[in-house]
């Protein structure tokens, strides 16, 4: 068949990591995206990482892909984020100069062998007997391919909303995708429909930065990469942020102009992130807060526009300006583009495999927003995993399916395809029943080989990454041989004043203190995870019990579950294809309707 081996449908975040994977395992690879100067656009804040996004980042480029490495060409503000807590939970976020982020990943793609791109919108799927053969356009052209990864983000059907003002569009200067929906449909996907919005952009001379809190990033920052040199670094000038916050004021005003927000008028049927509220939103479901933390970042050092995260708005124009200039800093602020909301369609994720390969549809897979995902982060990991699946079949060879103590990507995707989504999609490391180990500082230990296999890490790199293993476990050994390991387990001790002339990188040294302290709580973490999963095991499932009722329970496993009608929990669990989270929403499910009392199956 003529063509390429994959095309990929989008070229966001999820769409660059689809394509540059694909063509770096050596598929011949197309992407299609509706205007080739906006790939890679950073739609809403300039930042990557946050919270649970900085450990998604970190894996990501251990894996192999590209986001790590343009955040740090682009970093103008590097953080860590819950510093003052355990390793777990510490996360690292970069500001970005918004352009230079851009650039970076649209040199990216241009650069790389064997990865095309073409302009155009896709209408149609072309589908042979079950499986996917390529894509037609809306100009008329049908190209083909063996795979197609989907990675639409917010642009299918979209519609944006600011006050009574409705439009089409994904993003503000961007038109929707409006064909694809009904092709989808056609071939038997569900469709849901989601909402995400983004805040004013505010013009930097006109804020009084003297009148807001100053917020500095790190002094002298690491790279997030593994890929990125340690000097020079940055690459790029450092900025501070503005802290300001909302006041009685603010809240006052938009209470009072609540019947013209889209959100509370119905004209806005979609489903909103719940961890990222509209500021209206926000005022109305915490009425009890005095205010709201408002962190100015600018968008880059030659760039005129401020971001003001945590003011997420649809309301119109007039009402947004009269609520900004309530805010400390903000008296005279003046507005290059005001805020919106953005309505598209999405396809519930539960019609995927653990791979993202659609099971309706062979060869064509889904990624990023598109599966009801929010965040750049969660959207591109996606895409890297779909790309190295669709590339894997292409070669004939086994897919990627990582368990879910490897990676918060792999809870991630685990906890999409098996339990959905009602709402846009966050990444948390409280959703990780392994979270102790999946840490920023181990990504490249834990991922690194899965990355070598399927051929996007070298063997260099490999090599590098367990040397640095090596090292670090020749140290615990050398600490424990010296008795200073108990030493080293106290919270008042640092590894930095127990060797203070150690030969090991900083990063390393990081390692070694957060595996001494960590031990412990990990092993009696892990312990008591598995004993509770032994003793569950016994837990009776009565002869009646109706699996379609289990809340998020996905189709493939209640069709299993229904056909198998195990006896136990520990049956279900062995059944194929089962996964950690199902098994978790049965024994949940047990425990919530009383059907469990603890009894064990009788013997013989």
């Amino acid at each position: 068949m003529n063509g390429h081996d994959v095309i990929v449908v989008g070229l966001g975040h999820a769409g660059c990591e689809a394509a540059l994977a694909c063509a770096r395992m050596g598929a011949s690879t197309l992407g299609v995206t509706l205007k080739a100067d906006r790939i890679a656009v950073m739609s809403c804040n300039p930042a990557i990482g946050g919270t649970a996004k900085g450990h998604l980042v970190r894996e990501l480029d251990a894996l192999g892909g590209e986001m790590a490495h343009a955040a740090d060409q682009a970093g103008t503000h590097f953080v860590t984020l819950n510093a003052s807590k355990g390793p777990a939970v510490r996360a690292t976020r970069v500001l970005c100069d918004r352009d230079a982020y851009a650039r970076t990943m649209q040199a990216a793609v241009g650069a790389q062998p064997g990865l095309a791109v073409t302009e155009g919108e896709v209408s149609e799927l072309v589908v042979h007997e079950g499986r996917v053969v390529g894509v037609r356009m809306g100009d008329g052209r049908e190209l083909m391919a063996r795979c197609v990864v989907v990675t639409t983000g917010t642009f299918l059907q979209a519609l944006m909303h600011l006050g009574e003002q409705k439009s089409i569009g994904g993003r503000l200067g961007d038109a929707a995708a409006t064909g694809l929906s009904g092709s989808l449909r056609a071939l038997g996907f569900q469709l849901g429909r989601f909402k995400t919005g983004t805040p004013a952009r505010l013009l930097r001379q006109s804020i009084d930065w003297e009148a807001c809190d100053r917020q500095p990033g790190h002094a002298q920052p690491l790279p997030v990469s593994l890929k990125t040199a340690r000097a020079p670094f940055p690459l790029q000038p450092q900025l501070s942020c503005g802290v300001t916050f909302t006041n009685e004021g603010t809240h006052r005003i938009l209470r009072e102009n609540l019947h013209r927000s889209p959100l509370y008028k119905g004209d806005i049927v979609g489903r909103g992130p719940r961890y990222c509220p509209s500021l209206e939103d926000k005022v109305v479901r915490f009425a009890d807060k005095a205010r709201h933390t408002v962190f100015l970042e600018p968008e880059g050092p030659q760039s005129e526009l401020v971001y003001p995260a945590g003011l997420s708005t649809s309301m119109p124009a007039e009402v947004q300006l009269e609520f900004l200039r309530t805010l400390r800093g903000l008296e005279h602020v003046e507005v290059a583009r005001y805020g919106y909301a953005v309505e598209y369609d999405f396809a519930p994720p539960t019609q995927l495999k653990a791979t993202l390969e659609t099971r309706a549809v062979r060869g064509l897979f889904f990624a990023g927003q598109l599966n009801g995902t929010s965040g750049y982060e969660e959207a591109a990991f996606q895409g890297l995993l779909a790309g190295i699946n669709a590339a894997l079949q292409v070669r004939g060879e086994e897919p990627l399916v990582l368990a879910r103590h490897e990676a918060h990507g792999a809870v991630l995707l685990d906890e999409l395809t098996t339990r959905g989504v009602d709402e846009p999609f966050r990444m948390f490391t409280a959703r990780s029943e392994h979270r102790l180990r999946l840490r920023e500082g181990n990504a490249d230990l834990r991922l690194r080989a899965h990355g070598h296999r399927v051929g996007l890490v070298s063997a260099a790199e490999v090599a590098a990454t367990e040397q640095r293993r090596a090292r670090i476990a020749a140290e615990l050994e050398r600490l424990e041989k010296g008795q200073l390991l108990p030493l080293l387990r106290r919270p008042e001790v640092s590894y930095a004043s127990l060797v203070p002339a150690s030969p090991l990188p900083s990063v390393d040294q990081d390692e070694v203190e957060t595996e001494a302290k960590y031990a412990g709580y990990i092993a009696q973490a892990e312990a008591a995870w598995f004993r509770r999963s032994e003793e569950s095991d016994a837990w009776r499932i009565p002869s009646s019990f109706r699996f379609a009722e289990v809340r998020g329970l996905s189709t493939e496993a209640t069709e299993r579950l229904e056909k198998a009608r195990p006896e136990t929990v520990g049956h279900a669990k062995r059944l194929p294809g089962m996964t950690p989270a199902a098994v978790g929403l049965l024994l949940v499910h047990l425990k919530r309707t009383g059907l469990f009392h603890g009894e064990r199956p009788s013997e013989g």
